[in-house]
């Protein structure tokens, strides 16, 4: 009797366990890849996901967001970029409640700088909001104003840079206008963003009111809503400490920016996957990692794994029937 006479059995069974190896780490490989929305519930993956309210702050207007708009869309979301009209606490927020009551369905709401006391006023009372987004912004508490958080800590060189110019309000009255002097807002406003994007930006800057700075908030959403917070780490406008108090308060989702005032023009990526992170999106990550595409790297990492499985079970099978060729010429 030949030892492949003898061995042939163990020989089937060792090449069905190899087979059965492969098998299970294939299907476990690909059942750990995630399943595109559409693909798990049949329908559209941007009917699940909430709108996304974008609120400029003073010294801008809507088109600061717009790199942050184009990702956001790229990602399947709705969104909304109302204009603000500076002139006051009270009216501005008033005017963002109107335009968040026309929204159906689920809501995250981001603001940037004074916009960010607008969205806590706002969002009061409004089952929709979600959560909240602070970008370099400010966070009144009920009762605060600008100018009482403006003056907490230091870092802030926002009023050297101002230049008031009277104007006259809608009512007939004298009011004054803030704006940015021109050769201080590219080191105060957006010091890195290219001088030319900079000199552009002073140049359409849109003032507030100076009386905005004196009112109160009458509602702090952030006590009863989940919010997250971007420090920009070089802020010159609003102080980075007060930016971090804002947050801690508020028991903010934080992250912190290597980044000017404007960071939602010059860090993009960062912003959107904060705002992404507020809506619930699993793929939308806190770490360097989020601005090269996160989801990209977990997908091409399962991808390898699978490919591994694959190999290793190939390789498996190939260790089998070598080994089943070589027994068979042997002799007992």
């Amino acid at each position: 009797m030949t030892v492949s006479t003898f061995l042939a059995p163990r020989r089937r069974i060792r090449g069905r366990r190899a087979q059965a190896l492969a098998a299970a780490l294939t299907t476990a490989a690909l059942a750990a890849a995630p399943v595109p929305a559409a693909a798990a519930d049949g329908g559209d993956p941007a009917a699940a996901k909430p709108t996304v309210v974008l609120v400029h702050g003073a010294f801008a207007d809507a088109s600061g967001w717009n790199g942050v708009v184009e990702r956001l869309k790229r990602h399947g979301y709705q969104v909304t970029v109302p204009a603000n009209p500076l002139r006051g606490l009270a009216g501005d927020s008033a005017h963002l409640a109107g335009v968040l009551k026309t929204i159906k369905g689920p809501i995250v709401l981001a603001g940037h700088s004074y916009g960010g006391a607008l969205i806590g006023n706002a969002a009061a009372g409004n089952p929709n909001v979600k959560s909240l987004v602070y970008v370099s912004a400010f966070m009144p508490d009920k009762g605060e104003g600008l100018a009482d958080l403006g003056t907490k800590f230091a870092g802030s060189e926002l009023n050297t840079a101002l230049k008031p110019v009277p104007s006259v309000g809608s009512d007939g009255k004298e009011v004054t206008d803030l704006y940015i002097r021109p050769e201080k807002f590219h080191d105060v406003f957006a010091a890195d963003v290219p001088s030319g994007t900079a000199a552009a930006l002073a140049a359409a800057q849109r003032p507030i009111s100076g009386a905005a700075f004196m009112d109160k908030a009458t509602a702090a959403a952030w006590r009863t809503i989940p919010s997250w917070a971007l420090v920009a780490t070089r802020d010159k406008a609003i102080a980075p400490d007060l930016e971090r108090f804002e947050a801690r308060r508020a028991r903010s989702h934080t992250v912190e920016v290597d980044s000017s005032h404007a960071v939602m023009i010059s860090h993009p990526d960062a912003v959107a996957d904060l705002i992404r992170q507020a809506a619930g999106d699993r793929t939308a990550a806190d770490s360097p990692m989020a601005s090269t595409g996160t989801s990209t790297l977990i997908l091409a990492s399962l991808g390898a794994l699978a490919g591994v499985s694959i190999l290793t079970g190939a390789g498996l099978l190939a260790a089998a029937r070598r080994r089943r060729a070589t027994d068979s010429g042997t002799a007992l």
